[in-house]
């Protein structure tokens, strides 16, 4: 029999759910069979923790005396957008540094406001009549702030792609550095604990999901930015391909630098690791299916990033059994895999999940819209004179 949100809910607030993560469920299936399973478990839980460029943080600083109107807005010398309203700035995570460049960037300054750290704001204005004031330098912390409001338009990828680099030279990029000749190849995806690999067609997962955000709760807040959900599918519904994605949100001052780490990635940029686990309701048979998929099961595609196209040549798919034993093939030769996201993290972050809903602390909430099944994801055509 199916059962519903709020059956489950009803459940949680009893403290009578059955709660199991990702990984504990496929040996419950393999023990006990999908009919059972699907009668005596409620939820499962989800975890991702991995680069997210895509990522940052809207902040609101509250107004001076006399008051100003931020126009350029640093933070340790990292530009934040100040277009918003006079006090209001976003802050991007891959923003670089103007005094440190690469080694320094708005992942760090996300990360050092949740340390509880110091950060210098400096800020100018042109001045007008009701904000006479035309500069400032002061400095901010998580606490003497008003909002800090973590907004991450693309997040939790639907899987990724493999990168690897088949020429002569050594390439830097958001995958990590690709040795030359095919010396290594590179992943991020949590495989059978990632989320949105758990609900492949987006069934339970939308807009209004409560979720584990940087260790906080957050939400889903709509379809993230390059949403592809007619990727390529294999029968189990899973794309092998990036595919859906998501946008967060959550209150950053409830959050934890566990989950929420800067990063460098040499010659490349600055990122945000970003801890984001979704509990799944088990409302039938099919979610059990779902739920319960091994990583010998969910393939992906290996793409040549020394190819300077959109389009880049593929070179085979693999699984994640494949990836995560540490080599795979590549054109005959066996090559060394390693991950850009941790499964000891993401596992982590299930079980925490698992443990809030287990003690009543957090009820799911049922999406108050779909996800898309149908956008299409457009390219950016050059066109007209580019020289």
């Amino acid at each position: 029999m199916a059962k519903t949100f709020a059956e489950i809910n009803d459940k949680i607030k009893k403290g009578e759910a059955v709660v199991v993560t990702a990984q504990e469920i496929i040996d419950l299936v393999e023990k006990d069979g999908v009919e059972k399973v699907a009668k005596d478990v409620d939820v499962v839980t989800t975890g991702t923790f991995g680069p997210m460029c895509s990522s940052g943080a809207i902040l609101n600083f509250g107004h001076s005396d006399p008051p100003v109107k931020m126009q350029e807005v640093w933070l340790n010398d990292v530009p934040a957008y100040a277009g918003l309203a006079a006090v209001d700035v976003y802050i991007g995570a891959t923003e670089l540094s103007k005094t440190r460049g690469m080694d320094y960037g708005g992942g760090h300054v996300i990360e050092d406001l949740l340390s509880g750290k110091k950060i210098c704001l400096r800020a100018i204005s042109c001045g007008t009549d009701c904000y006479p004031r035309k500069e400032i330098t002061t400095h901010i912390t998580l606490d003497s702030i008003n909002q800090a409001i973590l907004f991450n338009p693309r997040n939790a990828y639907q899987n990724y792609c493999v990168a690897t680099n088949s020429s002569n030279r050594v390439l830097h990029t958001y995958m990590g550095i690709l040795l030359p000749h095919f010396g290594n190849a590179t992943y991020s995806t949590s495989g059978q604990l990632s989320p949105l690999i758990n609900d492949p067609l987006y069934r339970t997962v939308g807009i209004g999901t409560r979720i584990f955000l940087g260790g906080g709760v957050g939400y889903v807040a709509f379809e993230g930015t390059q949403h592809n959900p007619g990727a390529e599918r294999l029968d189990n519904g899973v794309p092998i391909s990036p595919a859906g994605t998501l946008a967060l949100i959550g209150d950053l001052k409830k959050m934890s630098r566990n989950y929420l780490r800067g990063a460098v990635f040499e010659k490349y940029g600055v990122s945000l690791f970003v801890g984001v686990g979704i509990p799944i309701p088990i409302l039938d048979e099919e979610m059990v299916k779902y739920t319960s998929i091994k990583n010998e099961n969910i393939y992906t595609t290996i793409y040549d990033y020394s190819v300077e196209k959109r389009s880049k040549p593929t070179l085979g798919r693999v699984n994640y059994e494949q990836l995560r034993s540490g080599e795979i093939k590549i054109n005959g030769k066996n090559v060394p895999t390693a991950s850009m996201s941790s499964y000891k993290k993401a596992l982590d972050i299930a079980e925490v999940l698992k443990q809030w809903i287990q003690e009543g602390k957090f009820l799911l909430q049922e999406p108050i819209e779909k996800l898309s099944t149908t956008q299409i994801f457009k390219p950016l055509e050059i066109i007209g004179n580019t020289e």
